[in-house]
């Protein structure tokens, strides 16, 4: 069965695929405490669940801006599903959604070791390297067409 990435609202019972993938990577995996994964901006945000044969294995939000602009964010993906294309197929929905609703530029925090690819994905980095959760990120843009 081939790989969907659908939207999913915070109301819907597959929000909590969501949660639970975010949780996996960030916490169990990455150590980012618990109460700094969940935020507020959930409540504003697009979010994308990825599944496979039904099992969902893969997440992602994008935060729309009043300016016109949006953030990408908590894309996380279950670990023996990384570097199969879920990744990327989880960005270029966020960033369809992004297109759809007029949105001109996004950007998002990478984390170090991922800006490649974010940059295989037309991201520019930019700025110094900072600590998020513990974590080294760059900033990195992308103009859509």
């Amino acid at each position: 069965m081939p790989l969907v990435c659908r939207t999913v609202a915070m109301d819907e019972e597959d929000f909590a695929a969501c949660v639970a993938i975010r949780l996996e990577v960030f916490v169990d995996e990455q150590h980012v405490p618990s109460d700094e994964e969940m935020d507020d901006l959930d409540a504003v945000s697009v979010h994308v669940l990825a599944a496979q044969d039904g099992a969902p294995i893969g997440t992602g939000r994008l935060i729309p801006h009043d300016d016109g602009s949006a953030r990408i964010g908590r894309m996380a993906v279950r670990a023996e599903h990384r570097r199969r294309g879920v990744g990327g197929a989880i960005l270029l929905r966020l960033m369809e959604i992004a297109a759809e609703r007029g949105i001109a530029k996004v950007s998002l925090a990478a984390q170090r070791h991922a800006i490649p690819f974010y940059e295989r994905h037309g991201f520019i980095a930019h700025g110094d390297v900072f600590l998020d959760a513990g974590i080294e990120h760059r900033l990195m843009d992308r103009t859509l067409p």
